[in-house]
C-alpha cells in the first residue's frame, strides 16, 4: 500500500477509537483527522475504487462526531453495539479491499546495473497486414526494450502499463472481473528510467527479444524483463497486434485482439505471420544500432549474440522463429505446445524449456479451469519431442507447484490467497516462481551468449528443490 493509504486507514482506526471510547477533552476533534487525510491522498496519490469504503468511512465517521457534538438533549442514541459493530465491519472492508489488490511494486532486480527503457513504433513496409481485409494495410509493432542503464536516482520511474485506461479495462475483461476492476494499476511504477544513458560496463550488451501470450500486454513480463538488463542484456518485448489484447499506437489507433484466433486452424495458419515480427524486429534493432533516433542506444547493441524468450502464445511462435531464423543463438520457451514444423524438422540452437508437469497442469485445470486433457498432452509431448531432437545444447526445466500465469506479472496484481483463489498464482506462489525463472533465465543465456558458467546448469539445486532438470550436450 502506498504511504498516504495506510495513513488514511490509522486515521480511520484512530477516528473510530476516539468515537467508541467517547474520548473527552482536546483529543475529540482527532474524529474529524481522516478528512484531510483523504484530501491529501486523492490529491498527492490518485483516487482509487479499493479505497471508496475508507473514504465514505472518514464521512460517516466525521458526521457522527457532529451528531454527537450537537445532539439535543433526549435525542435517541443508536444501540453501542450495532455502532460498533458497523464501525468495525467498516475498517475491515476498508482495508481489505486496497491489501487484496494493491498498488504494488516490483522488486528491484538483482544485477549490477540498473535499468533504462524506451519504446519504439516500426512498420514492415514489405509485409503486408494480413489481419485486416485492405491489402495497402502493412504490418505494424510497437516494441519496448529495457536495458542496462547508469543509475540516476533522481529520474522518475516509468508507468507499468502506458495508456493504462485503455489497457486495464481490457485486463478486466480477459480476467472475467467488472472492466474497473484493475484501473489501479495506472498507479504502479516500475523500477526502469526512461531514456536512461546506457550503462558504461560493457561495450556492448547482447539482445533477447521477447514474446507474450495470447490476449497479453507486452509489459506482463516486467518481473523478467527488468531482471535481465539489470544482469547486461537488452530486451525487445513486441506488442503482436491482434494476438494481444489491445496494442496502442502513437497516434491513438487502438488495435484490438482478433478472437479468430480462438480458433485453432486459424491460429496455426497465423503463427508463420506472427513469427516474422521476430525477424523484422532483430532487423529494427540493427538500424538501431547504427542510428537511434533518441541517441540513446547507438552502437550499444550487440545483434551477433541475440536470443529469444517466449511464454505461451511467445513460445508457439518463438519456436517457429527459432527454426526460421538464424540470427538467433539461444532460444527460452515456456509452457507453450511447438508448431508441427518445429516438431517435423527439430531446432538446431540451444534451447532451454520452462514448464511443469501434466499433473500441475491437471491441478490448475481443477483450481482456475482451462486445459482440456488434449491440450496437456499435447504441450507434453511436442516440447518433449523438440528436446528430444534437439540437435544442440538443451535443458527440460520443470517446476512443481507452478501455475502457468505465474510465468508473468500476473501474481502481483493481487495479494497471495486472492491471486491463489483467481488462478493467478498456483502452490509454489507467485514470487518463488518469479525467482526461479529469473535463475534459470539468466544461467541460460549467460552461458549460451556470454560463456559463463552456471551451477544450475550442472544438475539438481538444493537453492531450488521444487526444479527438474534435464540436460543433454549438442549431438
Amino acid at each position: 500500500m502506498r504511504p498516504f493509504e495506510i495513513l488514511l486507514l490509522l486515521a480511520d482506526l484512530v477516528a473510530f477509537g476516539v468515537l467508541a471510547l467517547r474520548t473527552r477533552g482536546p483529543l475529540r476533534h482527532a474524529a474529524l483527522s481522516p478528512l484531510p487525510v483523504v484530501l491529501v491522498q486523492v490529491v498527492a496519490e490518485g483516487p482509487r475504487w479499493q479505497l471508496v469504503p475508507a473514504y465514505v468511512l472518514a464521512a460517516v465517521l466525521a458526521g457522527s462526531w457532529l451528531r454527537r457534538r450537537f445532539r439535543r438533549p433526549g435525542t435517541r442514541r443508536w444501540p453501542r453495539v450495532l455502532t460498533a459493530g458497523l464501525g468495525v465491519l467498516g475498517l475491515v472492508i476498508s482495508a481489505a479491499l486496497p491489501l487484496a489488490l494493491p498498488v504494488f511494486g516490483f522488486p528491484e532486480p538483482t544485477g549490477p546495473y540498473d535499468v533504462g527503457t524506451l519504446t519504439y513504433h516500426w512498420v514492415d513496409e514489405d509485409r503486408p497486414e494480413i489481419f485486416t481485409a485492405d491489402p495497402a494495410d502493412r504490418r505494424e509493432v510497437m516494441v519496448q526494450l529495457w536495458y542496462p542503464a547508469e543509475a540516476d536516482p533522481s529520474s522518475p520511474h516509468t508507468p507499468y502499463i502506458e495508456d493504462a485506461s485503455i489497457m486495464t479495462p481490457t485486463l478486466g475483461r480477459l480476467l472475467g472481473v467488472p472492466e474497473f476492476t484493475f484501473g489501479h494499476l495506472g498507479y504502479v511504477r516500475t523500477n526502469a528510467v526512461p531514456s536512461a544513458r546506457v550503462a558504461r560496463g560493457e561495450p556492448r550488451y547482447p539482445v533477447l527479444v521477447m514474446l507474450g501470450g495470447i490476449q497479453g500486454i507486452r509489459q506482463v513480463y516486467t518481473f523478467q524483463a527488468e531482471e535481465l538488463a539489470s544482469r547486461g542484456y537488452v530486451v525487445a518485448a513486441v506488442d503482436m497486434p491482434y494476438a494481444y489484447a489491445a496494442v496502442v499506437f502513437p497516434d491513438g489507433r487502438r488495435v484490438l485482439y482478433d478472437h479468430r484466433l480462438d480458433e485453432r486452424a486459424f491460429e496455426d495458419a497465423h503463427i508463420p505471420h506472427l513469427a516474422k515480427d521476430v525477424g523484422f524486429t532483430l532487423d529494427q534493432l540493427a538500424a538501431l544500432n547504427r542510428a537511434d533516433p533518441s541517441g540513446i542506444l547507438t552502437g550499444r547493441l550487440d545483434l551477433g549474440r541475440a536470443g529469444l524468450t517466449g511464454q505461451s502464445l511467445g513460445g508457439i511462435v518463438g519456436s517457429q522463429a527459432c527454426l526460421i531464423e538464424p540470427r538467433l543463438r539461444a532460444c527460452l520457451l515456456e509452457d507453450a505446445y511447438m508448431t508441427p514444423d518445429t516438431v517435423r524438422q527439430g531446432l538446431s540452437r540451444p534451447t532451454m524449456w520452462i514448464t511443469r508437469d501434466a499433473e500441475v497442469m491437471r491441478l490448475e485445470r481443477r483450481r482456475a479451469g482451462g486445459w482440456a486433457e488434449s491440450d496437456i498432452a499435447e504441450h507434453q509431448n511436442t516440447m518433449r519431442a523438440v528436446y528430444r531432437s534437439l540437435s544442440a545444447e538443451g535443458y527440460f526445466v520443470q517446476v512443481d507447484g507452478m501455475f502457468h500465469l505465474d510465468m508473468t506479472d500476473g501474481p502481483l496484481l493481487a495479494a497471495p490467497p486472492l491471486a491463489a483463489a483467481l488462478g493467478l498464482s498456483g502452490p509454489i506462489g507467485g514470487q518463488r516462481a518469479h525467482d526461479v525463472i529469473n535463475a534459470y533465465t539468466v544461467a541460460f543465456f549467460d552461458h549460451e551468449l556470454k560463456h559463463k558458467s552456471s551451477p544450475l546448469l550442472d544438475g539438481p539445486s538444493e537453492r531450488y528443490p521444487e526444479v527438474r532438470m534435464e540436460s543433454h550436450g549438442p549431438s
